[in-house]
């Protein structure tokens, strides 16, 4: 199988080459597409543009020489390694050549027009840079897949946020960091009562912040100046909370539990389950049960 960029179209030039998609899931329309693979050859020459920013984590292994350039600059010229960071604004061709490739990556595409993402304009290829954060958020969306676990659209909403953010970081832009005031009692009850009536769904952060009329970046500073909370996280932990009432007061199967309140799987409740209240599902049952 031939490497080849999820978005987008350039020339591939490649000797000796195996690649193998190891997880791959898009939301918001595609507007956000996530891609971990396997990639093995013994050199490469590329020629690419995608209408979607790129971020990419080396995960383990590297190569014995990478060369980027853009133009008729050069932006890289050394090696690959485990926890190196890439950016590739939209629209940016990029021509690299890579010798004695042996890694395994994970990919962010991010659509310039993601709300959340406007802190990427005018940013530069970044190639080989480091960022504790973003390579953590990237790779727990990998062991999440790698899991069977698809995250919500909420969820995925704001690491693409963040990860804009920190990328703009790394490129040294100077970011204002303005005050957000609380959302007011009855835009907060309109919020709760969407979150009540759809608590099995896929919540997105931009229904909750149609609901509230306001832009998805405003809304999300709001609710969290709100609630404490970021939005996918209060509904994740609305969930929890009432799959404990369900728990202690009724015989309801784990599963049966999982599916209505919108879990992917039972696995991926007892999960979340175990990270939030430190016990399983079962655990806090038998806490419960008249026989405990």
């Amino acid at each position: 199988m031939s490497f080849r960029p999820l978005l987008g179209h350039g020339r591939i030039r490649s000797r000796e080459e195996k690649s193998e998609t190891l997880q791959t899931a898009a939301w918001v329309d595609s507007s956000v597409v996530f891609d971990n693979r396997r990639w093995v050859c013994r050199d490469a020459e590329l020629r690419w543009t995608a209408p979607h920013h790129l971020v990419v984590l080396t995960e383990e292994g590297g190569t014995s020489h990478t060369s980027i350039r853009s133009g008729e600059k050069s932006v890289y010229d050394g090696m690959d390694r485990p926890g190196d960071l890439t950016f590739v604004p939209a629209g940016a061709e990029r021509l690299g050549t890579y010798r004695d490739v042996n890694l395994s990556y994970s990919a962010l595409w991010i659509d310039p027009e993601f709300p959340g993402s406007e802190s990427l304009a005018d940013t530069p290829i970044l190639v080989n840079r480091s960022d504790n954060v973003i390579a953590t958020l990237l790779s727990s969306l990998r062991v999440e897949m790698a899991l069977g676990h698809k995250p919500d659209t909420g969820y995925v909403e704001h690491l693409a946020a963040l990860v804009s953010l920190r990328v703009a970081m790394l490129a040294g832009k100077q970011l204002p960091a303005p005050r957000y005031g609380r959302l007011s009692r009855r835009t907060f009850a309109r919020i709760r009562e969407y979150i009540e009536a759809r608590i099995n769904s896929d919540i997105s952060l931009r229904e909750l912040a149609a609901v509230a009329e306001m832009g998805v970046d405003t809304f999300a500073r709001r609710f969290k100046a709100t609630t404490g909370l970021a939005p996918y996280a209060y509904v994740i932990e609305e969930r929890v909370r009432q799959a404990e009432v369900v728990l202690r007061e009724t015989g309801v199967s784990i599963g049966t539990i999982a599916f209505r309140f919108g879990f992917s799987s039972q696995s991926h409740f007892t999960a979340t389950f175990r990270r939030l209240r430190g016990m399983t599902p079962r655990a806090y049952r038998v806490q419960f049960s008249p026989e405990s």
